[in-house]
């Protein structure tokens, strides 16, 4: 299972920076359309074969867990990652200056609060998919790996919580070193 992960993890980069290479450097806009289609294609992809495998008898391990957590994050976080790939290869590969300056005090709170969002909107994606998961094994010995990855993933998704809360209540006032290095 884990080798679907990754390959679906592999396909979608490659199909993002094809379809930026078609849209920039080949001119070509259809192509650039069709190959970010190709990346939800992906995703559902790696549901199929998720759910094939758990209706073959496969017992559902952390690897089925993660293959949620990676549908309901990229699902989410598509357009976002999808932006930021863009952004990247302008700036790498066209030598464009996008001129962003990092973000501070408020600004800097209510992205990481927009980004909170979007990690409870993968969230509730996930642990749908997880408890799908969990209904199609059926038996409470089997999808105990499962249920410990919804466990981990809820208590990641508080500290996630806390943290981009902070930044709406202790404001950065200054660039950080992470905010130096573009993160």
């Amino acid at each position: 299972m884990i080798v679907w992960i990754i390959t679906a993890e592999i396909a979608f980069w490659i199909a993002i920076m094809a379809a930026l290479f078609s849209r920039y450097i080949l001119k070509k806009l259809k192509l650039s359309t069709f190959l970010f289609i190709l990346v939800p294609l992906i995703d559902l992809a790696l549901i199929v074969f998720t759910i094939m495998d758990l209706r073959n008898g496969a017992i559902a391990s952390s690897a089925h867990g993660i293959s949620a957590i990676y549908i309901g994050v990229s699902i989410a976080y598509g357009k976002t990652m999808i932006t930021w790939a863009d952004e990247k290869f302008q700036v790498w590969f066209l030598k464009i200056n996008l001129n962003k300056k990092p973000l501070t005090g408020v600004a800097k709170g209510m992205k990481e609060l927009k980004l909170f969002g979007q990690h409870i909107i993968a969230y509730l994606l996930g642990s749908s998919m997880l408890w799908l998961m969990i209904t199609i094994v059926g038996h409470q010995e089997d999808t105990t790996a499962l249920e410990q990855v919804w466990k981990i993933w809820s208590l990641v998704l508080l500290i996630d919580g806390v943290i981009s809360l902070s930044y709406i209540l202790f404001p950065t006032k200054k660039k950080t070193f992470l905010a130096n290095i573009g993160l």
